[in-house]
């Protein structure tokens, strides 16, 4: 099956997921909340729509590998890897904040091929294969043209994994240069926004590879720059995420250099 197919239907599986997921936002009051850590709460909304998306993946892809934040790894024998965030911006969306989204990529030979990232909330699906651009719900879309952080906002991200200092420089960085800054708590999100030239850029010193690589993909298709990763590895152990337009990228490395100590 080639990747057009493959997206065709994983955007399908994605907007059925979300309007699950949208099921259980619109009736809160209802879920049950486990809490796991400090921003790392699991709801049982979480573990219901990754189920659907694993049934349905496995349904259309069934020598397919699935890899998810809130169930054991399934095993495939074609080598292409789903990843999966059944709802990113988890701590959003059980306080009924607009700002959630349901993720997937599609990994082959170490490089993302496939990204989707649906916001049920908006009606908004953000989608790309690689070598073939970019899109919003079937527009093609592009990172800022901007070249200096004065031409709009960065995105960051954090979470208990990293040090609250580093966070603190970071900040300091990005206001030093004269940018804004702006966290919505979904990074995901946050990536296709970059995409979408919604935001200048966005950068976390670690996040998961269920919560970034279809992200990426999404920037770099649209126009962007990325750090070179390989997504192997990211899925193993996840790592820091800098993406950002053209004009603004190296600005942000050396932002986020100093922020994260060379990390």
């Amino acid at each position: 099956m080639d990747d057009n197919a493959r997206m065709d239907a994983v955007r399908e599986i994605a907007c059925d997921a979300g309007v699950l997921a949208l099921s259980y936002f619109e009736q809160l009051e209802d879920i049950t909340v486990d809490r796991k850590g400090h921003q790392d709460f699991v709801s049982e909304a979480d573990r219901q729509v990754e189920h659907k998306i694993r049934q349905d993946l496995a349904r259309a892809f069934p020598d397919d590998a699935i890899i998810g934040e809130e169930h054991a790894p399934t095993p495939g024998t074609s080598g292409f890897t789903w990843v999966i965030d059944p709802i990113d911006g988890t701590m959003n969306f059980i306080h009924a904040i607009p700002a959630w989204t349901v993720v997937i990529a599609g990994v082959r030979d170490g490089q993302t091929q496939i990204g989707v990232i649906h916001d049920p909330c908006h009606g908004d699906t953000f989608s790309a294969i690689r070598g073939q651009g970019a899109f919003l719900n079937g527009e093609p879309v592009s990172v800022a043209r901007g070249g200096c952080f004065d031409d709009g906002t960065v995105g960051i991200g954090y979470s208990n994994r990293v040090a609250q200092e580093n966070v603190v420089r970071l900040v300091q960085g990005l206001v030093g240069a004269g940018a804004l800054f702006y966290r919505n708590a979904s990074g995901a999100l946050s990536l296709a926004y970059v995409a979408a030239g919604r935001l200048l850029g966005y950068c976390e010193e670690h996040m998961n590879a269920w919560d970034c690589l279809a992200g990426q993909l999404l920037v770099a298709e649209a126009g962007g720059l990325i750090e070179d990763q390989d997504a192997r590895a990211m899925i193993a152990d996840g790592g820091r995420v800098i993406a950002a337009a053209p004009g603004v990228f190296a600005d942000l490395v050396d932002i986020c250099d100093r922020a994260f100590g060379g990390a």
